[in-house]
């Protein structure tokens, strides 16, 4: 859905670090697609998995490496748009199925990517403008009948003035 507003411009990988949090994923990188807009910056194109901070559209600023890899060093702007993952609950009535998290989630129209079938873990992206009160209350029935765990890896204030 944002890919389209830069389908000319050159598409690279834009890599993120960050620590580790205890209990989670080893990693500490992400990279996310992006479409690079000037000699440092890009635009993000896919909704990060593990990164905090940005969301699907956001303009971020990037340091090129002597390997040419591209390094995020911060965000210049915010897309308006914000990350939302959730984690069906094994036990629970969507069992291990992302198509069910989505399905339940599809009035909103949210676009997404589901990390792995070994953890079935559902990245979206809660575009700018979107029914974020309705998202929101959607999120806490699911997180209070045992559907799925979820977070926000990426809100802003009008996410969380909803």
């Amino acid at each position: 859905m944002i890919a389209d507003m830069d389908s000319t411009a050159e598409k690279i990988k834009v890599w993120f670090r960050f620590v580790p949090r205890e209990g989670w994923f080893p990693q500490d990188t992400e990279g996310l697609w992006a479409a690079r807009l000037s000699a440092d910056t890009a635009r993000v194109q896919n909704v990060p998995f593990l990164q905090n901070g940005v969301a699907e559209g956001d303009v971020v600023r990037f340091q090129t490496d002597s390997d040419g890899l591209h390094w995020a060093v911060g965000r210049v702007t915010s897309g308006g748009n914000c990350t939302i993952r959730v984690v069906p609950i094994p036990s629970g009535p969507l069992g291990r199925s992302p198509q069910a998290v989505h399905q339940r989630l599809s009035v909103f129209r949210l676009g997404g990517e589901v990390f792995s079938k070994d953890f079935p873990m559902v990245a979206l992206t809660a575009p700018a403008g979107a029914d974020f009160a309705g998202i929101k209350a959607l999120l806490n029935q699911g997180k209070e009948e045992g559907w799925w765990h979820y977070e926000v890896g990426c809100g802003t204030d009008e996410w969380w003035n909803a």
